[in-house]
């Protein structure tokens, strides 16, 4: 099914072990992980000719570029590959999926297909991952791959990406989530690679930082440890934590912070020192502007901080612009702004972009560049510098944040469109540049400053070297976390190949314990019990509830349910509450006005409270005021309200109240009730009759068919309504005591 494309031997030999088993596939930038992908597809399609090959990545641009590469090189009619966004309606989405085999998707718009039902993934034989280092934590990979696992009759897994990651643990636990079997991984060296890679010159460029700016360093970093001190003397650091230096380390002491809080330990000592570390973490912000980007990006973060202090009430914000270090920080800043005094990557920026793009008479040489930085105030302030010097820039960045608009996936792709046929020389990219997306190749790559992370360092130094020599010049400010970032990024690709060397080893060594097949079973083909129902209102898909339902084996229908989050049976609604939301909706009073909709539409209503933490100290509130509208939802309503810990808890919970409801005589043939009122004469009948008791929308039509009217089955006798069908002594007896008991 390949056309005009000529696998290269990596990839073939990469093909080989995928064709066998779920593969991870670890390869450079720009080396054809796709094109891996495409051969696996045909194959897979050669198999299994009715099948359907799902590919997932993570943005609606990459997942036009695989289409892009699938439409031109798969020998297969255009009508049946087709791709999946946010942007295509659900039911345009269920006609796709019935007539196509090969489909392009977000993980986002599938899930929500899955889990309302309308998508069966039991026939797709290759399930395609790329960008597989977000499989990790909650990302949508995670389910649809376990979902897949368990449903496919012809499962394969195919994982792509530049890099996991370097921590064992989170290549681990990538592994485990997509079911990795096998593992390849090449890099420029291995000697079926090294005759398709370009030699990349890498420059490191040190600078140093300004005696002006070295004051304001010092301003900020006095005032970072004056936070530490306090935090210390209320007794949550010791000695041996002050000399902290990265975020990483503060967030971990707010966390343990606010597990403190979680469990009830409301103490002025831990509340005090939670709120220090908060300010502590915008000193640290403010330092790695000051040390890495410069003065405009310090500039706007420090000036923002002090606006929000004239109107927010967050303590950590008032008392930081209190701080006579901070206040000596901003003033000086502000100086050196009025100065025009910027961090010298700017001034050193400027020159080699200079000397890269532009001849002596002052035209533009044939050089394309990208330049690479963290933070879109740098972007923004790189683009105006080479624009006052005549250098077509243009700025390539993520959607609108709470300063800046953005730009949309169609003005990334056009702008990379524009790039691609030469209409500017540079383009200055935020992260959203460094994963997957088809940039083309170019000449050198800046990085504005260096990175702490492997991932990111690999995909920013994979935009060069690809068809002819790249070169990558990365900017370093000495006695700045630049240099500590710098190690940190080298030391982790070389920790990340190590990792991945021994888990493969690992994997070699299980398959030989298992005689190197994996076990078949035909659990598969085995019809499976019937399930328990639930009716979920659509707005919950997004709730971890959602996928565990499904875990635990029930059939999920998303409604748009006026009243409950659940409904369990035609008596039983069920409202879903976070501890947090709970006490929000007591206090605002939503929550009385849904529980009075839920008692007049459901014979049992029910609520369902869910979190770990202390309910009474979650607000602001006197006890006794929660205590009292507990009591006033269990006497005056007599709604019960039951509590669960987690989201496997409360999905635990619901499958139990759905069979103990499904197990009763009307089992699982029951309607949304309460949602929706019946449309035709023929529904209000249905409608009616379905409400009685024992009796569902399938058990109406057969008493409607053989009585012909409501009047009368109401006027039938117990004996003539035990000559239908289901209907024993007792359910007639129900019946005949609805319609004849005084009300």
């Amino acid at each position: 099914m390949i056309k005009d494309f000529e696998p290269r031997l990596y990839q073939q030999t990469i093909f080989a072990t995928a064709a066998e088993k779920n593969t991870l596939v670890v390869l450079p930038t720009g080396m054809g992980k796709t094109h891996i992908a495409l051969m696996l597809a045909s194959h897979r399609l050669s198999q299994y000719p009715l099948s359907k090959i799902l590919i997932l990545a993570p943005t609606k641009p990459l997942v036009e570029q695989i289409m892009g590469v699938f439409k031109k090189h798969l020998d297969f009619p255009d009508e049946k590959i087709t791709m999946f966004t946010g942007f295509v309606k659900p039911e345009e989405r269920i006609s796709l999926w019935q007539k196509c085999q090969i489909i392009a998707s977000t993980p986002q718009s599938i899930e929500n297909d899955i889990m309302g039902g309308k998508i069966k993934l039991d026939e797709v034989s290759l399930l395609v991952v790329d960008e597989a280092h977000r499989a990790v934590g909650d990302y949508s990979y995670c389910w649809l791959a376990k979902q897949y696992e368990k449903l496919a009759k012809y499962p394969r897994i195919l994982a792509l990406t530049a890099s996991p990651g370097s921590e064992l643990e989170k290549i681990n636990e990538v592994i485990a989530n997509l079911f990795i079997e096998e593992i390849e991984v090449r890099i420029d060296t291995d000697p079926d690679v090294s005759p398709y890679v370009q030699d990349v010159q890498i420059n490191w460029v040190k600078l140093e930082l300004p005696e002006e700016l070295k004051v304001i360093q010092k301003y900020l970093k006095d005032c970072y440890k004056g936070k530490l001190k306090d935090i210390e003397s209320l007794g949550y650091l010791d000695e041996t934590q002050l000399n902290l230096e990265n975020k990483s380390d503060l967030l971990r002491l707010q966390g343990h912070l606010q597990s403190e809080l979680a469990q009830g330990n409301r103490d002025f000592s831990v509340m005090k020192s939670l709120s220090i570390a908060a300010e502590a973490i915008k000193v640290q912000h403010a330092l790695e502007l000051l040390e890495t980007q410069g003065m405009t990006a310090l500039s706007l973060y420090l000036e923002d901080i002090q606006t929000q202090a004239k109107t927010s009430k967050v303590k950590a914000v008032q008392n930081l612009v209190r701080d006579l270090y901070f206040r000596s920080a901003l003033i000086k800043t502000r100086s050196l702004i009025d100065k025009e005094v910027e961090h010298p990557k700017i001034e050193k920026l400027k020159e080699t972009v200079k000397d890269r793009i532009k001849n002596d008479d002052g035209t533009n040489k044939d050089y394309k560049l990208i330049i690479f930085s963290q933070y879109r105030d740098t972007c923004q302030k790189i683009v105006e510098e080479l624009t006052n010097m005549n250098i077509t820039a243009k700025l390539f960045v993520g959607q609108a944040n709470r300063r800046q608009k953005g730009l949309t996936q169609k003005q990334q792709i056009k702008i990379l469109e524009q790039f691609k046929d030469d209409q500017f020389n540079v383009l200055v990219s935020s992260s959203v540049g460094e994963e997957g997306l088809d940039i083309p190749q170019v000449d050198e790559v800046i990085f504005y400053e260096p990175i702490p992370s492997a991932i990111r360092q690999i995909q920013r130094k994979g935009r060069t070297g690809r068809q002819e020599k790249g070169k990558v010049t990365i900017f370093v400010t000495s006695d700045t976390r630049d240099v500590g970032y710098r190690w940190s990024a080298f030391h982790k690709e070389k920790k990340m190949y190590r990792n991945l060397k021994d888990i493969k080893k690992r994997l070699i060594f299980a398959d030989l314990e298992k005689g190197g097949k994996k076990e078949v079973t035909l659990n598969k083909f085995i019809p499976e019990p019937e399930k328990v129902k639930l009716f979920v209102d659509h707005r919950e898909k997004g709730n971890h509830v959602m996928k565990e339902l499904l875990e635990l084996g029930a059939s999920i229908q998303l409604e748009q349910l006026e009243i409950a989050d659940y409904q369990v049976s035609k008596n039983v609604g069920v409202e879903f509450k976070t501890q947090e939301d709970f006490i929000e909706s007591l206090i605002d009073g939503r929550l009385f006005k849904q529980l009075k909709e839920m008692k007049d539409n459901f014979l049992k209503p029910l609520i369902i409270v869910e979190g770990t933490s202390d309910i009474y100290s979650i607000k602001n509130i006197h006890p006794n005021s929660i205590r009292g509208m507990l009591a006033s939802i269990a006497v005056d309503f007599n709604i019960p309200i039951l509590y669960s810990k987690t989201f496997k808890d409360t999905a635990a919970l619901l499958i139990a109240i759905a069979k103990r409801e499904q197990e009763k005589e009307y089992g699982r043939d029951f309607e949304v009730h309460g949602s929706r009122k019946p449309a035709s004469f023929r529904d209000q009948q249905e409608y009616i009759v379905s409400a009685m008791p024992g009796v569902g929308p399938n058990l109406a039509k057969q008493l409607l068919e053989k009585f012909k009217s409501v009047k009368n089955i109401v006027n039938a006798s117990e004996e003539e309504l035990k000559q239908t069908e289901k209907i024993g002594e007792k359910k007639a007896k129900d019946i005949k005591d609805i319609v004849e008991k005084d009300y």
